[in-house]
């Protein structure tokens, strides 16, 4: 299929949920909009698939939740979405000896959560310091969150609204260090430390802060932090998305892989092929939803290996007859419905990351696991009522482990197996539902099959590491793409993906941003 004009005022590379929100923004403003995206649909890694024959469960594949998507946006582009919260925010297994039992977080938090602390610690000074913590965290993220679908803030803009005690903990010392201070129990310090690793591969006193940024990304959505199910799938945000930029006028092209970005003085050439023949359009302005290293290729700028993003996540999808049961008595229903963590105590985190680092699978593998199907049965089918889904993440699985040996996929999958297991009153293969042709439904994707499936190199979900979300007080804001966080080295080529300032996670942010910086250009 081609375009039906030769030129655009803009041309957004890849069809993922930011450059979405890109073409959904610029044609409700009036400008001739044309999308270009390599598979057969849009939404990247935001979607929703029926993997297993003859089950109708609609499984969010890749990205899962969603939390930093700001409802300004929801509401700036009418989407016909619906964000559920969930009724547990965390639960965590633990043994102590003879002793067995879970830490409960409700959300909100309550008596439960009060008494589930005193029995982990014997004592309310554990849950005292987690409240004063996630306080003083949460008055930094009604700071920052508003700045988000601004032009960016300088540092110290930021930091003269924040609390000089948080600021130090989160921005200018390793996160271990304010985590074990501030916490004496090992289990408690790990359920903190967890929002640090989400698809970044680093010890908690990592001196480059990585794991900092991402802990601020986890809790700063909409000034709450809160992480929500997309009610239908992830694949309901993104056909929202879609609908909401072609209503607009915006022109969507599947099946389009762009193979070379030409920039000009006044514009850009896309080149792309559709399987039959090759073709090309200009744009005022081309916007890339791609990951910046993906972009230098596209660009003919060379694919050095040297900088090239590395992703560190294991994930796995389940459908499951029923819900198994917990050596703690919990209510599986209560335990699943929120982020159930796995092998995650603060020293097993960090014994984990050494032993990948050293390049070795973890044993026990750290993870955690949801039950979407608990929030919005409605992913279900017909199964709703006697079926669920399970998600797994793992932490601490680079792709340098699996690019070194193949038979690392299967053994970090049998370990995440053996960390659930390890909490289950039942193993978790006993619960599975089987597909059409007997087999277990689970599947399992690694950095390298998110890699092949997505063009995100290295598997890296956030396409690169993540970035304060403000600028240096040294900053060159000079432009409105650099003043937006969406600059590249040339004028009309503009980051729109998750690679931008302010991008990763299932925000919009990079799309919204980009498009701003495109109003105020042309």
């Amino acid at each position: 299929m081609t375009s039906g004009n030769s030129s655009y005022d803009v041309v957004v590379v890849g069809g993922g949920h930011n450059a979405l929100v890109s073409a959904a923004y610029l044609a409700r403003a009036g400008l001739s909009v044309l999308v270009l995206e390599r598979l057969a649909q849009t939404g990247g890694a935001a979607v929703s698939v029926e993997p297993f024959a003859g089950q109708p469960a609609r499984l969010s594949r890749y990205s899962y939740l969603v939390s930093l998507m700001p409802e300004q946006l929801m509401a700036d582009l009418g989407l016909d979405v619906r964000l559920a919260s969930r009724t547990t925010a965390s639960y965590t297994p633990w043994t102590r000896g003879e002793r067995t039992g879970g830490l409960l977080v409700e959300r909100p938090e309550g008596d439960a959560t009060r008494e589930s602390f005193r029995a982990l610690t014997g004592g309310d000074e554990e849950y005292a310091a987690w409240q004063e913590f996630y306080a003083e965290v949460g008055r930094m993220a009604e700071a920052v969150a508003p700045t988000l679908m601004q032009p960016l803030p300088l540092e110290r803009d930021i930091r003269g609204r924040v609390d000089a005690r948080i600021w130090n903990d989160v921005v200018e010392q390793p996160l271990g260090r304010a985590i074990t201070s501030r916490f004496a129990d090992d289990t408690v310090r790990g359920v903190v430390a967890t929002d640090a690793l989400i698809g970044t591969f680093a010890s908690m006193d990592d001196l480059s802060l990585i794991q900092n940024r991402c802990f601020l990304y986890h809790l700063i959505g909409n000034g709450t932090g809160e992480w929500r199910v997309p009610v239908g799938g992830m694949g309901a945000v993104t056909t929202a998305l879609a609908k909401a930029a072609a209503d607009a006028g915006a022109e969507i092209l599947t099946g389009a892989g762009v193979s070379a970005i030409t920039p000009g003085v006044d514009g850009a050439e896309v080149t792309w092929h559709d399987g039959s023949g090759q073709h090309s359009v200009t744009g005022r302005r081309v916007l890339a939803g791609v990951a910046p290293w993906v972009l230098r290729i596209l660009l003919g700028e060379g694919d050095d290996p040297d900088l090239k993003p590395a992703g560190s996540q294991l994930k796995i999808n389940f459908l499951l007859d029923r819900l198994p049961a917990l050596k703690s008595g919990a209510d599986p229903a209560v335990a699943f419905a929120g982020t159930l963590h796995l092998a995650e105590d603060y020293t097993q985190l960090e014994q984990a990351y050494a032993a990948a680092a050293a390049g070795a699978v973890p044993d026990p593998l750290p993870g955690e696991v949801y039950c979407h199907s608990l929030t919005d049965p409605s992913i279900l089918g017909d199964r709703a009522g006697s079926a669920h889904t399970l998600t797994y993440f793992g932490l601490h699985t680079p792709a340098g482990l699996f690019d070194a040996d193949p038979s690392a996929r299967e053994v970090a999958t049998q370990r995440a197996l053996a960390s659930l297991d390890a909490v289950l009153a039942e193993p978790i293969e006993d619960c599975l539902a089987r597909d059409a042709d007997g087999k277990p439904c689970i599947e399992a994707k690694i950095p390298q099959d998110i890699e092949k499936d997505l063009a995100m190199p290295g598997g890296h979900i956030f396409h690169g590491d993540l970035e304060w979300p403000w600028a240096p007080n040294r900053a060159r804001l000079e432009t409105p793409a650099q003043q937006w966080g969406v600059q590249t080295e040339h004028d009309v080529v503009l980051l729109c993906g998750s690679g931008a300032r302010r991008g990763g996670a299932v925000s919009g942010l990079g799309g919204h941003n980009a498009a701003q910086a495109v109003l105020g250009e042309l």
